[in-house]
């Protein structure tokens, strides 16, 4: 798949609408019960970037970023301003936040992931993307400063020595949502602009 691994521009994203979706088929029984069918394990993302440009310079930086993407040809890194960080948005990641494994003497490539849990359900995302420099790692609890490397396009901590049988594997993190352009064709008309009406500029997650 074709991706690249640079960021849309931070001051459009922080403005973005959208969040996640997922797809369940739902049959309604002569009985008024339901049948409901999940197809897709894992939730995707959708945003609307055009309710973050607030200017005629704004307008200019999505078209040129636009441009370099091919449209929906390249991939590219989107900051979710409700969900990009390991922890609640307004707080500092741990190395403790979330759990990526248990240590059996012989592993040591560990996949960054984060878990939602609500009551006593939860899903857990796989984390691909992280922002460089922001991973936190603990080892039963201990934050470790070295032992370990992070690929920032794959999110997969390495260590240097196998974790022992039975350490958890702890991860603090900040972390991009990999996504594309999902039109070819940007439909920007500048005087409904220029009266406060926001254009259309979907994006949607796609799978690395």
């Amino acid at each position: 798949m074709a991706f690249h691994e640079v960021d849309f521009p931070l001051p459009l994203s922080r403005r973005v609408s959208g969040g996640p979706e997922r797809r369940t088929d739902i049959v309604a029984l002569i009985s008024g019960h339901e049948e409901r069918n999940q197809l897709w394990a894992d939730s995707r993302r959708r945003y609307d970037a055009g309710t973050g440009l607030r200017a005629l310079d704004d307008i200019h930086t999505l078209v040129t970023f636009f441009e370099a993407r091919r449209g929906r040809f390249h991939g590219f890194r989107f900051r979710d301003p409700a969900d990009h960080k390991s922890c609640a948005p307004t707080v500092m990641p741990a190395a403790t936040d979330q759990a990526i494994g248990i240590g059996d003497g012989a592993t040591v490539a560990f996949q960054l992931a984060r878990t939602y849990d609500s009551g006593t359900s939860d899903w857990t995302r796989t984390i691909a993307k992280p922002v460089s420099g922001s991973v936190l790692i603990a080892l039963d609890g201990t934050p470790q400063a070295s032992g370990f490397s992070v690929d920032d396009t794959t999110g997969i901590v390495t260590f240097d020595t196998a974790p022992a049988v039975g350490i958890a594997i702890t991860a603090g993190f900040e972390f991009d949502v990999p996504v594309r352009f999902d039109t070819d064709r940007l439909d920007i008309d500048l005087d409904a602009f220029a009266a406060g009406s926001a254009p259309h500029v979907p994006l949607v997650e796609v799978r690395v």
